[in-house]
């Protein structure tokens, strides 16, 4: 099915319209949880409204390390129920959204003296096979010595005992988000982005009844009214419960974690490897459209939340680590082409290292009703949804469906199941030559945007070579902006594309075409068009701290 009409242009008439609804549920906050939550309330009847104060997954939603992972680490800290439940949940991330989450092989090396023993990592991984009900085919093997270093060859191997092999899903999280709400848009829900809550609304007897938002754009405020509020913000959840005056009892911890880009030519890392550091803590390191990238560190984190960024200290602890388990790749800080850092909105625990910081996450509700959900895991996103809607329906006491999320495909990923992508992806790429694409192209679009391809291949009619943009460009820009919710030159070149962290030469090569188009498209002021540029050249600078 097509997606919804979901554009930038119409933003403003959004928000005049939802000041004037009623709604059953406000979720407040634009992140993977935030943005589940909208997609299970709508999913089962209730009248949904969203609002975010930046970009959809601007925050923690897409800066994470990628991948939607059934937290083999957890089983260390003997969190078994948790590795049961996101185990589990990773294989209906997959199917819903095809085209957004990929099976991926992992290799866990094993080295004298590391974190990792041989028996501990292989019964590790049988445990974790089977709480999460792995399927046969994914479920971890074994290695000597010589295969480990077959399946990586730049692998250290002075005290190389063998290695773990086992499946993760890499995922592109901040296209995730964006298929989960425009999913929930689909079915009715009302959700914009650049919305942020001033203040909360109360009736008279103290109870939570909406939010006052003002457009970041337009600097007009709106008042949206409903039955229940829920604060979904991520790092900034203890914010909004300060605003409701209820911030009592637990309260965040944030970590920082930070990944480096490195171009393949550099660093020829053929296979996923998920390694110990000489510290004890453990690095990805993940070969990804023609780079590696490589993550996360875990820092203690109170400065600027909406601008986490990487730091030297940051970039030279992955250069050791780097370093450490790759002694033959010779990578210097000149080779970082591009870097993310994310906050981690962890829930405090009183002594505990970042990494020893659980990642459950809680639902707690102040005595206005405002509910606050906070923690949690990227691929547990969907069953915390769950639980809060279902809390929700409790208290509402009327009759909503249960919950519909389980095979619900997100946008773009009614394929038929995983099964039937290739087969679909090679069509597309077929059809894609009608269109004026190559079968490249065409088969890079349909990998990308799932089911929704069609709808780009439409936007090609109107493609004129005038624009300055190529034809693949132009369409993916068009529907960013129309079918996306794109507001900004960063929203397309960070989370519509991901072109910023895996391909930064592209968005120096395009960014004035990009930005000239967007400027006329949404008939920005000269001050908006200034400001917007800055805005992504100071993230371009960020991101390789140049």
């Amino acid at each position: 099915m097509a997606s919804t009409l979901f554009s930038s242009k119409q933003r403003r008439q959004r928000l005049e319209e939802m000041s004037k609804k009623h709604y059953d549920i406000l979720v407040v906050g634009g992140g993977i949880t935030g943005c589940g939550i909208a997609l299970d309330a709508v999913s089962r009847g209730m009248k949904t409204a969203l609002v975010e104060m930046q970009d959809f997954a601007a925050g923690t939603s897409s800066r994470s390390t990628k991948l939607v992972h059934g937290g083999l680490r957890y089983l260390k800290q003997l969190e078994v129920k948790m590795v049961a439940e996101v185990g589990r949940e990773r294989a209906i991330v997959y199917e819903n959204g095809p085209h957004v989450t990929t099976p991926e092989w992992m290799l866990l090396p094993i080295h004298k003296g590391g974190t990792f023993g041989k028996w501990s990592t292989s019964l590790g991984l049988w445990v974790y096979d089977h709480l999460a009900g792995v399927k046969r085919s994914e479920r971890r093997k074994m290695l000597g010595a010589e295969e480990t270093v077959q399946k990586e060859p730049l692998l250290k191997r002075e005290g190389l005992r063998g290695g773990g092999y086992y499946v993760e899903y890499r995922t592109d999280d901040a296209r995730l988000t964006i298929e989960v709400i425009k999913k929930a848009v689909e079915l009715g829900a009302d959700a914009v982005n650049y919305a942020k809550v001033e203040q909360f609304l109360y009736n008279e007897s103290g109870k939570i009844i909406g939010a006052r938002c003002r457009d970041q754009i337009s600097g007009r405020t709106y008042e949206i009214r409903a039955k229940k509020v829920i604060n979904a913000a991520g790092p900034w959840v203890d914010t909004l419960r300060e605003k409701d005056h209820s911030k009592t009892g637990k309260r965040l911890q944030l970590t920082k974690g930070v990944h480096i880009v490195i171009d393949q030519k550099r660093f020829p890392l053929k296979q996923a490897i998920y390694f110990d550091t000489p510290d004890g803590r453990m690095v990805f390191a993940i070969p990804r459209d023609g780079k590696t990238y490589v993550g996360t560190t875990d820092t203690f984190y109170n400065e600027d939340i909406a601008n986490p960024t990487m730091t030297e200290e940051d970039r030279d602890y992955l250069l050791r680590a780097i370093h450490y388990m790759f002694p033959s790749v010779h990578i210097t800080a000149a080779d970082v082409e591009s870097s993310w850092a994310g906050v981690r909105p962890l829930i405090y625990e009183e002594g505990k290292d970042p990494s020893e910081i659980s990642r459950k996450d809680e639902i707690w509700q102040s005595p206005t009703g405002l509910i606050t959900i906070a923690g949690g895991k990227l691929t547990g996103y969907r069953k915390m949804a769950e639980t809060v809607v279902d809390l929700v329906a409790k208290e509402e006491g009327k009759t909503f469906r249960p919950c519909q999320t389980k095979h619900l495909p997100i946008s773009g990923g009614d394929v038929g199941g995983s099964q039937q992508l290739p087969a679909f992806i090679a069509k597309k790429a077929g059809e894609a030559v009608r269109y004026g694409f190559t079968k490249e192209e065409g088969e890079r679009l349909a990998k990308i945007y799932g089911t929704n391809v069609d709808q780009l291949f439409m936007l090609s009619k109107q493609y004129d070579a005038s624009c300055g943009l190529s034809r693949e460009q132009f369409v993916r820009l068009v529907y960013a902006l129309d079918y996306e919710m794109a507001a900004k030159p960063v929203d397309y070149f960070i989370r519509r594309t991901g072109a910023l962290l895996f391909d930064i030469a592209s968005v120096r090569r395009w960014k004035e075409r990009v930005i000239a188009f967007m400027a006329d498209y949404l008939q920005w002021t000269e001050e908006q068009r200034e400001a917007y540029t800055k805005e992504l050249e100071k993230a371009l600078h960020e991101a390789t701290l140049s």
